[in-house]
């Protein structure tokens, strides 16, 4: 998938650092100066992998707890779904919005700074959450959580290039994928416990703790900010983000509220999003310190692992979508079995992320990212397939392995795109992984959910929208 270059077998055996991670490597990409016990992270590079990994894990935790509470809180503040369902919008909007224009950022003012900084907000906005008196205040504050969000989740995976050894970025990448699934896997769990035993406002506390760790952690352990090659001569396109922030929004919005809106209320979005994608082009073309340059948007292997990721991801939003109705009007099952069932897809994930990294740096990127799509394939022909005397274990099995198939395709591609960006625009690059993704689920919801309730002539419309919400 990527021309990028991948290590192989005898890189993978290369040792990764006993240096601190704060020393000037003596190249940009690595800082392997010693040996260090049987290729495991050395004892400088562990507490930043740490931290990095509670931050991946807090935008997941954090986006996974929420549903579980919205019957509550629709009922705490006397409001209907389509008011309290901005809980779980806004800041998934606010992410997708602005994780490119935060990477760049990172890029031009210091990606440990503005780490940082999105940890803090992250953690401010997460008592502001659960203090708030009012439905209003809770939406505007998960729009900040989802802000910080942007800068944690772009600017965690720029950092394993700058402090990781090539040898060990495939690891890294899937501790990373691990911790997300982790994540998604605890949310609705713990965000029914929690609203159950001590309330709704317990759930925005939740990740409170797990954020103040990882402040301690990097703010101790990150390398100091330098500059980079550069980086550090550009300004940063305002207007630019602005554009892409506003034609981002328009499409994510047609895509949600769309579905259960009007064709006009869809049409205006989508134009809109058109229309901000055009402006966005073109004031790139014009602009002196553009946003994404046009030569890093050329390279053949970043286009196509961004591209790729889109689409993965939408077909991946399947699972999701047409899961619980497969699961429980096919086969019967009540809505907790369907829960538990379902949250087959993220344990797998999560114990395959770690494994999927030693084999990318053991086979090369390229090659276990095309092993990773073969595997989605075979998953996805299975579920297709699988004759319905199976049962539930028709649907699990073969869910299981497409869920495999993507936690190693995520690892590698990831790996294989972040190989070769040069240091001064890690962020940018990192921040649009994390929007091919984002993008790539946000339309699949929509497009699977329309797929599906075609097809599903005798399922009303508007309740399939509603479920996939």
């Amino acid at each position: 998938m990527s021309s990028s270059h991948a290590p192989g077998p005898a890189d993978a055996r290369t040792p990764l650092s006993t240096e601190p991670v704060g020393r000037p490597p003596a190249d940009d990409r690595t800082s392997a100066a010693g040996p260090a016990s049987a290729g495991r992270p050395a004892p400088a590079v562990r507490p930043v992998l740490a931290g990095l990994s509670l931050s991946v894990l807090l935008f997941a935790l954090g986006t996974s707890l929420a549903p579980a509470a919205l019957p509550t809180l629709a009922e705490a503040f006397s409001a209907p779904f389509g008011s309290v369902q901005w809980i779980v919008l806004a800041p998934l909007l606010s992410v997708t919005a602005l994780v490119v224009g935060a990477g760049r950022l990172g890029d031009l003012f210091g990606r440990r700074r503005l780490l940082l900084a999105g940890l803090g907000l992250y953690t401010a906005a997460s008592v502001a959450c659960a203090a708030a008196p009012t439905l209003g205040l809770l939406i505007a504050a998960r729009a900040a959580q989802g802000l910080g969000a942007a800068f944690m989740t772009a600017l965690a995976m720029a950092f394993v290039g700058e402090t990781v050894p090539r040898a060990g970025v495939g690891r890294a990448m899937g501790l990373l994928g691990t911790m997300s699934a982790v994540g998604t896997a605890l949310g609705p769990v713990l965000g029914g416990a929690l609203t159950a035993g001590l309330g709704w406002r317990a759930v925005f506390l939740a990740p409170v703790p797990p954020a103040l760790l990882a402040l301690l952690l990097l703010r101790r352990h990150l390398p100091a900010d330098r500059p980079a090659a550069g980086a550090g001569r550009g300004r940063f396109d305002a207007v630019g983000t602005l554009l892409l922030a506003l034609a981002l929004t328009a499409y994510a919005l047609a895509m949600t509220l769309g579905r259960g809106g009007s064709g006009p209320l869809r049409a205006g979005l989508l134009l809109a999003a058109a229309l901000g994608a055009g402006l966005f082009v073109r004031s790139q073309a014009r602009s002196a310190s553009p946003l994404v340059e046009g030569a890093v948007l050329r390279a053949p292997g970043l286009r196509a692992g961004l591209a790729t990721s889109a689409l993965v991801s939408t077909v991946m939003m399947t699972t999701l979508v047409v899961g619980p109705f497969q699961l429980s009007r096919a086969f019967g099952l009540d809505a907790a079995l369907t829960g538990l069932l379902l949250s087959a897809g993220p344990l797998v994930a999560a114990v395959t992320g770690m494994p999927a990294g030693q084999l990318a740096d053991r086979l090369g990127a390229a090659r276990t990212t095309l092993y990773g799509l073969g595997t989605m394939a075979a998953g996805a022909l299975a579920l297709s397939l699988a004759p319905s005397g199976f049962g539930a274990a028709g649907y699990v099995v073969p869910l299981a392995v497409l869920t495999a198939g993507y936690a190693v395709f995520q690892t590698a591609n990831n790996t294989a795109v972040m190989a070769d960006v040069p240091a001064g625009r890690r962020g940018v690059v990192s921040g649009a992984l994390n929007l091919a993704r984002n993008l790539g689920l946000v339309t699949g919801a929509a497009v699977m959910g329309a797929l599906f309730s075609w097809a599903a002539a005798d399922a009303p419309g508007a309740d399939l929208a509603t479920a996939a919400r």
